[in-house]
């Protein structure tokens, strides 16, 4: 499985999207700084909304589909068999792929995190606890996420895959909006039923703390331990159904 880990980190490192990446980043220090000069509001939070939006957005179009493209070239070029036809575990491939395309995103997050500090420097703006949570509430999305793909990609086309993860990623940051329109109908079962229907959802609107910065700074410590913990459960149970459908698979 290390070696899985490795040339799956290697394979991501050398695709042209993770110098756009980083391309990227360099731009929108640039624009960041920019956006002080023009801005008529506060432009701490303008600077730390944008770049904590950013790191998101990007490594979710990557995630979205970098990795699912990778995912059917090795289905479609046959390499796949190559690879179940070594003595390795169909979970020591799926845990492979996944720990390696982690490994990246980890990586890509710790330097556009280097580079918004850097900024935050620049511009004199303290760093705020939430920030770091923050950081790190995306990099669980963003691992919550890439485990949907996994999942969606082991029994789904690769357009349904993207469609479907990116709908749950919608509908997730939405479910309070979701209910303030059902309580209108004071309709006590259909607002159940939404609340149950969100548990199948991952908790994306209690991770996107990010909205909140700069206005809002009374989370409990319980708060980030609950969602933390909840976070890695969603991830641990989305994977364990993703190795049980990958094994009963059949490739022809």
């Amino acid at each position: 499985m290390i070696n899985i880990i490795f040339s799956t980190f290697k394979e991501i490192v050398r695709n042209k999207f993770l110098y756009l990446i980083l391309f990227f980043a360099f731009v929108f220090i640039a624009f960041s700084i920019l956006l002080w000069k023009l801005t008529i509001w506060d432009d701490a939070k303008v600077v730390v909304d944008f770049w904590l939006a950013m790191i998101e957005i990007f490594w979710l179009i990557g995630v979205l589909f970098v990795w699912s493209q990778l995912l059917f070239k090795e289905v479609e070029w046959k390499t796949i068999f190559l690879i179940l036809s070594k003595p390795i575990k169909r979970y020591e491939f799926i845990l492979g792929k996944f720990l390696g395309f982690s490994a990246t995103i980890a990586l890509i997050i710790f330097l556009q995190s280097i580079l918004f500090l850097i900024v935050l420097a620049i511009k004199w703006i303290a760093l705020d606890h939430l920030i770091v949570f923050s950081l790190l509430f995306t990099f669980f999305k963003l691992e919550i996420v890439l485990s949907l793909v996994f999942f969606f990609s082991s029994f789904m086309s690769n357009i349904l895959t993207i469609l479907v993860s990116m709908m749950i990623y919608v509908l997730s940051h939405s479910f309070s909006l979701i209910l303030d329109m059902v309580n209108r109908f004071q309709n006590e079962v259909i607002v159940g039923f939404i609340k149950a229907i969100q548990l199948l959802f991952p908790p994306f609107e209690a991770l996107n703390i990010k909205d909140v910065i700069g206005w809002f700074t009374n989370f409990s410590t319980n708060f980030f331990i609950f969602n933390s913990f909840y976070s890695v459960a969603y991830l641990i149970i989305i994977l364990y159904f993703t190795v049980v459908i990958f094994n009963k698979k059949e490739f022809e």
